[in-house]
């Protein structure tokens, strides 16, 4: 996924291949995990001429929200426990831009309840 969202376009098997460098990988093997990262719809996929060029679907912060959000659901009905556990292991500047964007959403629900 870091070779697509460093890329500055979609990128073909063998230009993923040519950015992971000396790794010993099979075309075969890098076409396959790209396959399965389009069939989990993280990535998608156009023609390009006789071979396919694949996108990230989402970005780094998006996918990395939605993992954290899939994780919580995971974790029953105790979420507020876990929100705090992680929470209690941020950095000072985790913690300040979870503050802020804390007080975005406190602000939003404030402004849907008044109808402004």
């Amino acid at each position: 996924m870091d070779v697509l969202w460093d890329a500055d376009g979609p990128r073909t098997v063998r230009a993923v291949m040519d950015a992971l460098g000396d790794r010993a990988l099979a075309y075969t093997t890098v076409m396959t995990v790209l396959d399965r990262l389009d069939g989990k719809q993280l990535v998608t996929r156009e023609r390009v001429g006789r071979a396919f060029a694949y996108s990230p679907a989402h970005d780094r912060e998006q996918l990395t929200a939605e993992l954290m959000r899939e994780a919580l659901a995971g974790a029953g009905d105790d979420r507020a426990s876990a929100l705090v556990r992680f929470a209690e292991q941020v950095s000072p500047d985790e913690a300040a831009a979870l503050q802020a964007a804390l007080a975005r959403v406190v602000a939003r629900a404030a402004d849907d309840t008044t109808g402004s």
